[in-house]
Parts: C-alpha cells; sequence; structure tokens
C-alpha cells in the first residue's frame, strides 16, 4: 500500500502517514526501488491502534507506546499505558473529593456564611496554602477580599473564605488558576446550584469518556500486538 492508501480511511493526508513513519508509530517500512515506502496490513493495523490510543493517552504518549513497542521495548509501553489508568484513578477520587467539598461549601449557594473575617496568614493557614498562593488566586479574580480601613489589610469575609475552599479543591484536581475563576464567578451569579451540577456532570462525563477512549485503545493495541507476535514466529 502507498501512504495515500493507508491514509483515506482516516481521512488523513499522506503526508500525515509519512511524519508518524518517522516518530516510529510504524514498524518497519519497506521501500520499493525507487524508494517509495510501501505499507502491509500490518502498518494499517499499527495506524489503527495509534489513532484509538491517541483518544485516550493524548498523541505525545500514544506515539512514546508505538515507538516503544516497535523499537522492541515493549515493557516501556506498558508503563506508559499503566500509568494513565493510574492517572485516570487519582482524577477519579479527586473528583469524588471535589464533590463533596463543593457539594458541602456550596448547599447554601448565596446565602451568606456566618462567622468573622480572617487575615490572609489566618485563611492560608485554614485552608493549607502559602499566603501568596492567596494573593495570586487574587490576581487571577477568585478572591476578592476587602481592606482594613486602617491598616489596610486583606480581610476575608465568609463569601470569600468559601470561595477559597472551592479554589482550593479545584486546584488539588489540576484545574487552571482561569477555569477556577469561571466557576466560582458563575457561582455567584447563578445561584450556586446548578452550576456546582452542571460542573461535576461535565467533569464525570469526561473522566467516563476517557475510560472508554483507553478501553478500545487497549483493544486495537492488543490486536496489533497479536499481529506482530505472529509475524515474529
Amino acid at each position: 500500500m502507498r501512504p495515500i492508501d493507508l491514509a483515506r480511511e482516516h481521512g488523513l493526508s499522506a503526508q500525515a502517514i509519512r511524519n508518524y513513519d518517522d516518530a516510529g508509530i510504524f514498524p518497519p517500512t519497506g521501500r520499493s526501488e525507487f524508494g517509495y515506502r510501501n505499507y502491509t496490513p500490518l502498518h494499517a493495523l499499527a495506524l489503527r491502534a495509534f489513532l484509538s490510543l491517541r483518544k485516550g493517552h493524548g498523541h505525545q504518549q500514544a506515539t512514546a507506546i508505538m515507538a516503544a513497542t516497535n523499537d522492541g521495548d515493549i515493557e516501556s509501553a506498558y508503563r506508559l499505558i499503566d500509568s494513565a489508568h493510574a492517572e485516570l484513578l487519582t482524577e477519579r477520587g479527586t473528583h469524588r473529593e471535589v464533590a463533596a467539598a463543593l457539594g458541602a461549601l456550596s448547599s447554601a449557594g448565596r446565602e451568606p456564611i456566618g462567622g468573622s473575617a480572617l487575615t490572609v496568614g489566618e485563611l492560608a493557614h485554614r485552608i493549607g496554602v502559602h499566603a501568596a498562593t492567596l494573593r495570586s488566586w487574587e490576581s487571577a479574580g477568585i478572591l476578592s477580599p476587602e481592606r482594613d480601613g486602617v491598616t489596610g489589610y486583606r480581610r476575608y469575609g465568609p463569601d470569600c473564605v468559601r470561595d477559597a475552599e472551592i479554589a482550593r479543591q479545584l486546584r488539588r484536581g489540576s484545574f487552571p488558576l482561569q477555569q477556577v475563576a469561571r466557576f466560582v464567578g458563575v457561582l455567584h451569579t447563578s445561584g450556586g446550584h446548578d452550576a456546582l451540577a452542571t460542573f461535576l456532570n461535565s467533569w464525570q462525563g469526561r473522566l467516563r469518556t476517557r475510560s472508554r477512549h483507553l478501553l478500545s485503545g487497549a483493544a486495537q493495541f492488543d490486536a496489533y500486538l497479536t499481529q506482530l507476535d505472529q509475524a515474529a514466529c
């Protein structure tokens, strides 16, 4: 098969196939007497495995898995696959923690929370972060502390404390500051509960989708490994 023959099944370009070949995604490729690349059904299977792996692992890691396999380093490929599943399991645990924490923290929606205002040091100690972290959250628009009229020091009222608690949980889930700021803003304007449910459901949906992609990628990769074993016999 020519590069274009391999590419057509997936709506790719012939150049993309050559790029994948150069990246090690395919097993060794034969050449014609004129130097053209010749592909076989094994290469077609490798491409299907790579494209399926890419959905769950991302382009870089899927490339590394295929390249290690084609180099004969199957243990490295397995370690990369295992790391993705371990990462997903960790994120599922984080999702549960965030869901529990946000559910408690935002259960009052826009209702005011009781309690006195905290200093930056008191709030940092309460949620287990550095004072500099709180200031960076303020710069990102996540927190809006008031200022003491006499000293000018920051004062974090009950609602601000709640936002800091939410930010801490989301940052533990590796959410970027801009996304945390958007979520906190939505909580303020929407009444809290609906935005929280949408956010958590969307996150859960992404976890489920990635789980399916990892499963389908594993199936295609296993089919490729089976053919490699047979070809080696």
